[in-house]
């Protein structure tokens, strides 16, 4: 079979199967058009989950008939010269156009500044028309119209109707976070209308109109610089969390990415501080020379490649670490919303039993039976006061520790941001009082915190107890497995476990770490050569651990159902003041939740 050159229109079609995905595909690309054409309005509107049609309507330059003519083919652009080194733009293959143009229905409105009129140009199926004088505004309007009619079969992978809108929205989602400057507008048939005004310089609150207001309470401001490469964004506490990835948001010169490395980056920053299955919320971006990244790996410029990809890794976990110890152990908005809305619920659920304990109320009160206050300002120490859910439909007495109150002065923001131990209920939670309302915390999960950070100090700072075995244990190995591990073997013996060669296919085993008891010693060094010969790294032994630290951390701490001294609950509140990531246990849930005063008269209908 001899060899041809394709049509002009094939080679669009095969290029659109990887600019041209699916709808929210060719909105991207349509909208960086945009943004790159300098626009402060962007408005977009679709049918049919974007197959029906896209329209993308813009104030920006707008072109000329000539450029309009050149922007329908293949690598044609404004963008760039003759170097891939300095982009500084969001597009610049000048590929998206003429793929749109050769798989769909396609046409360009547009109008130069200063220009009289505008000019019109249409492609269908690849079948260019003629540019013709036409009434327009200036900018310029792209409208497509029954994307995929050319190449039916990849209608057949499209998803839903639904999922192809909500693609699209999160698409005009992650732009509108990139340029806080421009005003977006999201409007169609199969949609709400969705307007986003432009916020200027204000990035927070642009990222308060798309992750809503409970974003920017929990958010914490990340500036970090490592060389030639900065940082800027904001990451949420590691309380205010989501059940998947899509609310991390990462960009790179402006450009919206969704990068493994990042997403590592943003997960590696959060470990051990959020529950499994749970995911952070963060929106960052990276600015550098382009020269340092390459944008140019993938047709659809959603992946980069760095010159350092370390460094920008390290950045980007130093950062949120550093920012989260520094106010990232402060309870979520979320937790204390959460709560007023369940006081709220058992407010209203039993209307009856709240009538009868007015009436028990008001009959104890009456003149001939008094109501008499407790003989002094404070309970004695450890007093046993009895309290009754007047909720239930049994009423039912439960107990709480309370105890002489302390001096107000001993009570500031400044001082005690977790505030002074005021009780201990269900032996279990201890109640503290701060300057503007009061902290609830799980005397459980913030010891077994505490204990946790104690136990893996202990772990860096010097080599961890280890057990001697009686008799060497010899696991028999490839020889190439054997000469990895001893590559490792002085890196093991810091965290404990001792390993010699035994041979030129054996490994013998002389000591493991204490703090792993009883270890299958086979599995743990087999484990290590498989992650040594994939990753070339030899991090299971430190997780592993971690691992057990966490667990004895667990059964080490302060019990549930303990009852504790005043002193004893004030000693944990100082220490978890300073301990950094004690506002999460081990396992990411949260160790106290705050009640501001506010909201606590709102539920009394103070305020």
């Amino acid at each position: 079979m001899s060899i041809k050159q394709l049509s002009e229109t094939l080679i669009n079609q095969i290029a659109a199967g990887e600019v041209i995905e699916r709808p929210s595909s060719a909105a991207k690309e349509l909208i960086e058009n945009a943004i790159d054409a300098g626009a402060t309005r962007i408005e977009v509107a679709t049918s049919g989950g974007g197959k029906s049609l896209i329209r993308i309507t813009d104030n920006g330059t707008g072109m000329s008939p000539d450029d309009l003519a050149l922007a329908i083919k293949r690598h044609c652009t404004s963008k760039i010269s003759q170097t891939l080194d300095d982009i500084r733009t969001l597009g610049f293959r000048g590929e998206a156009l003429p793929s749109i143009g050769s798989v769909a229905k396609l046409t360009i409105t547009s109008r130069q500044h200063g220009s009289e009129q505008g000019s019109v140009v249409a492609v269908t199926g690849g079948k260019v028309a003629d540019v013709r004088p036409a009434a327009a505004n200036v900018g310029t309007v792209v409208e497509v119209r029954d994307l995929f009619f050319a190449t039916p079969a990849r209608l057949k992978f499209l998803k839903s109707e639904r999922a192809e809108t909500a693609a699209i929205t999160e698409t005009v989602k992650r732009m509108a976070i990139a340029f806080p400057n421009i005003r977006f507008v999201l409007s169609g048939t199969d949609r709400s209308t969705l307007e986003l005004p432009a916020t200027g310089s204000d990035a927070l609150a642009r990222m308060g109109q798309i992750l809503g207001v409970e974003f920017r309470d929990n958010a914490i401001a990340i500036e970090a610089v490592r060389e030639d490469v900065a940082l800027s964004g904001y990451a949420g506490v590691p309380t205010f969390n989501r059940g998947n990835s899509a609310h991390q948001y990462m960009f790179v010169n402006g450009r919206p990415v969704q990068d493994k490395l990042l997403l590592s980056a943003i997960r590696g920053a959060y470990a051990e501080t959020i529950p499994h299955g749970r995911y952070p919320v963060a929106v960052l971006s990276l600015t550098l020379d382009p020269a340092l990244v390459d944008v140019n790996v993938h047709p659809a410029k959603s992946d980069v490649r760095f010159r350092d990809p370390g460094l920008v890794r390290g950045l980007i976990v130093g950062a949120i670490r550093e920012a989260l110890s520094r106010e990232g152990d402060r309870a979520s908005t979320t937790a204390t919303s959460g709560m007023m809305n369940a006081f709220r619920q058992g407010f209203q659920a039993a209307p009856a039993a709240r009538a009868q304990a007015a009436t028990a109320w008001s009959a104890a009160a009456s003149p001939s039976r008094p109501f008499s206050y407790p003989p002094s300002a404070g309970f004695a120490e450890n007093t046993q006061a009895e309290f009754m859910d007047v909720t239930a439909p049994a009423a039912r007495q439960e107990t709480a520790t309370v105890f002489a109150e302390q001096p107000t002065e001993s009570i500031s923001s400044a001082q005690y941001p977790l505030g002074a131990a005021r009780a201990q209920i269900h032996e279990n939670y201890i109640v503290a009082q701060t300057d503007d309302g009061l902290v609830i915390v799980d005397q459980h999960a913030a010891h077994e915190r505490l204990v946790f950070e104690e136990m893996r100090k202990a772990l860096h700072s010097r080599r961890p107890p280890s057990q001697v075995l009686l008799i060497p244990e010899i696991i028999d190995l490839p020889e190439e497995d054997c000469d990895r591990l001893m590559e490792h073997a002085e890196g093991f013996d810091a965290l404990g476990l001792a390993i010699e060669r035994f041979g030129p296919g054996a490994i013998a085993v002389r000591e493991t770490p204490a703090m792993l008891g009883k270890v299958d010693a086979q599995g743990l060094v087999r484990q290590l050569a498989d992650e040594i010969a994939e990753w070339d790294t030899a991090s299971t032994l430190n997780g592993k651990l971690e691992y057990v630290a966490a667990t004895m951390a667990c059964h080490g701490s302060v019990r549930s159902g303990r009852r504790l001294r005043p002193e004893e609950m004030n000693a944990l509140l100082r220490q978890m003041e300073n301990t950094p990531g004690s506002g999460q246990c081990n396992h990411g849930r949260p160790t106290y939740i705050e009640l501001k005063l506010s909201d606590i008269e709102r539920l009394f209908g103070r305020s």
